[in-house]
């Protein structure tokens, strides 16, 4: 017999019906074929191309920084908003990477993670009947709170004609017209594809006409492999109708330490400060610190960019002489390239899904399937590589697996 609890979970999250949901998620059912992978093959390593963070934890002078200033007395405080001296690390890393001008005392904030800041701004925007439109593939969060909330998500395909960039005419009149929140994400998980100058500008037009809030997640933004890092809010007019947040995870390998900044509009930065301060109580002063010394180091960025570009060159060759019609990414650490139908030796995959379960289970190579937009896989390069040798030795073995099967696409 149910608990009375039962009947009271909120609708948002299932209501009645909440933990009696027996759908098994995608990303769960590859952890379990990994683990039933390995279980089965206990002589033969896993090789997990499909993981989302960094292969190497923080850089020493970052690490020396944080425990430098944990023992301090004057850290111990909350921090609220963040302290100035972040800011200011911001503005000046914003300035001198991106060539962005901004200031630090109304147009930059520190966020706990990307991932809480995508969570709050629905908070300060979403009323019932209003839509966010998000991009597919991509990043739920802001969608799921949006809906939490009483609104619409819309979403946007990035197709590969059209080089993974959402068609921002195709978007229909009354979404446009109900819209408050386009959610952007460039570089772009999972494609790989950055966005151009041009694009901006008309994703500005855009924001304009609709009285729309542009939310540009930039959090691969540093790590790109072509020309100078581009930011939204290098556009002219982009301050005007938009923010921009920035992770110190993917760019300085920060990941677990939960550390972003939201730059931009500062009538929209005092919005989210407003619900910010009614949610968490800061990041530690400690961390900020580290981070501080992370912006202002920003050669550890650019020695990460040559190892993942390195990487990136040499899987995507791999998986070109495959049969896949892989292709070099613009940035971020991901190389997405469409799923085989099937193999010469009789296999059938009809979704991603199925071939991703199939790398897994059959030569224990880990991947992430994409079936929102066709039927792509997502690989990545952050598989753990103790230097180029061991990269390449690695690499070498993704190869030997997989060419036991000749694909079908």
């Amino acid at each position: 017999m149910d608990s009375y609890i039962q009947s009271l979970f909120s609708e948002r999250i299932g209501g009645i019906k909440f933990g009696k949901d027996t759908t098994i998620y995608k990303f769960e059912k590859i952890k379990r074929a990994k683990r039933e992978a390995v279980k089965n093959h206990p002589d033969i390593p896993l090789i997990d191309a499909g993981v989302g963070e960094p292969d190497e934890g923080a850089f020493a002078g970052v690490v020396q920084k944080l425990s430098e200033e944990a023992g301090k007395r004057e850290n111990r405080y909350y921090s609220d908003n963040g302290i100035n001296e972040f800011k200011q690390a911001a503005a000046s890393y914003m300035q001198r990477v991106f060539g962005v001008t901004l200031d630090p005392d109304t147009e930059i904030i520190h966020g706990i993670g990307s991932k809480p800041v995508l969570a709050m701004l629905p908070l300060t925007l979403i009323n019932p009947g209003d839509v966010s439109i998000l991009t597919v593939p991509g990043y739920p969060v802001l969608g799921t709170h949006t809906k939490y909330l009483g609104g619409e998500v819309f979403n946007l395909p990035l197709t590969k004609a059209n080089n993974f960039l959402p068609d921002l005419k195709s978007i229909p009149a009354d979404i446009a017209k109900r819209a408050k929140i386009l959610l952007l994400n460039y570089p772009n998980n999972p494609t790989g594809r950055n966005a151009t100058v041009e694009f901006y500008k008309e994703v500005i037009d855009f924001a304009k006409k609709n009285n729309v809030i542009v939310v540009q997640d930039a959090a691969y933004a540093a790590l790109t492999f072509t020309g100078k890092p581009l930011s939204f809010l290098s556009v002219p007019g982009a301050k005007d109708v938009g923010i921009e947040i920035h992770s110190m995870s993917k760019a300085f390998n920060m990941t677990g330490w939960r550390l972003a900044f939201v730059c931009g509009n500062p009538l929209l930065i005092s919005a989210y400060g407003t619900v910010k301060d009614n949610i968490d109580s800061g990041q530690f002063m400690a961390i900020q610190k580290a981070g501080i010394y992370a912006l202002e180091h920003t050669e550890m960025t650019e020695a990460i960019v040559t190892k993942y570009k390195r990487r990136m060159k040499k899987f995507t060759a791999l998986l070109s002489k495959l049969g896949f019609k892989a292709e070099m990414p613009d940035g971020t650490f991901y190389l997405y390239v469409e799923a085989p139908k099937g193999t010469a030796s009789g296999k059938t995959f009809a979704t991603a899904e199925d071939f991703s379960q199939f790398l897994i289970r059959e030569k224990l190579i880990s991947s992430v399937p994409w079936d929102d937009v066709g039927h792509f896989i997502r690989f990545t390069v952050t598989f753990v590589a103790d230097g180029e040798a061991e990269e390449d030795r690695i690499l070498g073995e993704i190869e030997k697996r997989l060419s036991s099967e000749k694909y079908i696409f």
